[in-house]
């Protein structure tokens, strides 16, 4: 059975209880590279969910 643990390591104490949980030979980490979006869209280019744009046009619709 596996569980989820969400730790907030802006304090000294979840920092430090990240690290321990680190040495544990159960414990696998998983860490997001990015947040959910720009994972999703890495995901889309590489199974090919992509279209290619010009610059002009990527351009066009940022600024616009």
């Amino acid at each position: 059975m596996e569980i989820t643990v969400k730790i907030d390591k802006r304090s000294k104490q979840a920092k430090a209880f990240y690290e321990y949980l680190k040495t544990l030979p159960f414990v696998e980490i998983q860490e997001p590279r990015y947040n959910k979006e720009t994972e999703q869209a890495i995901k889309d280019a590489k199974a090919g969910k992509t279209s290619e744009i010009s610059l002009t046009d990527f351009r066009k619709e940022l600024f616009s």
